[in-house]
């Protein structure tokens, strides 16, 4: 076997940036949408511009996959979400 993971090797998580924008009208169902689905992002701080008129939703989530990051939403938030693998850079 090479160039994949070995049996008994831990999976490695990417890390993501999950981006959600929505209308000003469907704030409310966003955060409602959360209500019924179990997530490790619920009860969480996540930047958000909806305050300001931007309506925007940002979340950062270790996950197998883009599709494994956006799992962690429900699914009326996920279908109008990306997840985009990040990591860190320095800035010279």
């Amino acid at each position: 076997m090479s160039g994949g993971r070995r049996l008994g090797q831990p999976v490695s998580m990417a890390r993501f940036l999950i981006e959600h924008r929505h209308e000003a009208h469907e704030c409310a169902v966003v955060f409602a949408a959360f209500k019924g689905h179990v997530s490790p992002l619920r009860k969480q701080p996540a930047p958000a511009a909806c305050r300001y008129g931007e309506h925007a939703v940002w979340w950062t989530v270790e996950a197998a996959s883009a599709a494994a990051a956006l799992a962690a939403l429900p699914r009326y938030v996920a279908e109008r979400s990306r997840a985009t693998r990040v990591s860190d850079v320095v800035i010279p």
